[in-house]
């Protein structure tokens, strides 16, 4: 028995090569500016190093306002659920000093970061510039990236010092590193652990990426509404991700 006859059109769409079937990966072709959160972004948020920080956090604040532990934690997440980070709140209503604050906090043990080869791989494909936004400081992002051995994929780290210790989520500090930068926000993809930070990155334009977690700060959070719209792509592996997209 014979085969019926195929079609051109159809004997063509069986002859596409593999590569030639539509892509549904995301699509980043447009992205020229790479721009990542640091602490619990570039390095997985389970591995303790964050829950070191907030540790140093609350010790800083109980001696630095002479408060029992417990009490200073308290005030520490009132702090950030009113300001956007700790140590705005502790310059705005304490005077703070920042210098030694942030020297305080990072002061932190980072043996259980390594190089991440794979990682490394995925954002040295990545064509164009690439950037570190932190609300932490340039000294402890630096000691990150060096652990990580992820410094010499960077063109800059924009630390709360770049933004005036105005943090994200606040306007400003995004509008302050686009000015610095140059970058063109509708050619820059935004990479964050917590959901409310890429609002504002989404609203000047930027193609927004939300690392997923289970930690109480990755969710829609506090000062803020995040809806669907603020949120272009969710993924819970960021080198697996950043493997998929299209570029």
């Amino acid at each position: 028995m014979f085969a019926p006859m195929k079609s051109p059109a159809s004997a063509e769409k069986d002859r596409k090569s593999p590569d030639q079937r539509p892509d549904f990966s995301p699509d980043f072709r447009h992205v020229k500016s790479w721009i990542f959160d640091l602490d619990n972004t570039l390095y997985c948020a389970g591995n303790g190093i964050f829950a070191q920080i907030e540790s140093r956090m609350t010790d800083y604040l109980a001696a630095f306002l002479k408060l029992p532990r417990d009490c200073a934690r308290v005030r520490q997440k009132e702090l950030y659920r009113q300001y956007g980070t700790t140590l705005n709140g502790l310059m705005r209503e304490h005077a703070c000093d920042a210098e030694d604050y942030l020297s305080f906090v990072h002061d932190i043990d980072l043996g259980a970061l390594g190089p991440d080869s794979a990682l490394s791989a995925a954002l040295a494909a990545l064509p164009g510039k690439r950037f570190v936004f932190t609300n932490g400081c340039r000294d402890h992002a630096q000691r990150i990236l060096d652990r990580l051995d992820l410094a010499h994929l960077f063109d800059a780290v924009w630390d709360i010092r770049t933004i005036g210790f105005a943090p994200k989520p606040q306007a400003s500090a995004y509008d302050a590193v686009v000015a610095a930068s140059g970058v063109n926000p509708s050619e820059s993809a935004m990479f964050e652990d917590i959901a409310r930070n890429l609002v504002p990155a989404r609203a000047l334009g930027m193609t927004t990426v939300w690392l997923k977690t289970d930690a109480p700060w990755g969710n829609h959070g506090p000062l803020m509404d995040v809806s669907a719209g603020d949120i272009d792509h969710e993924t819970e592996n960021l080198t697996q991700f950043l493997q998929n997209i299209r570029i």
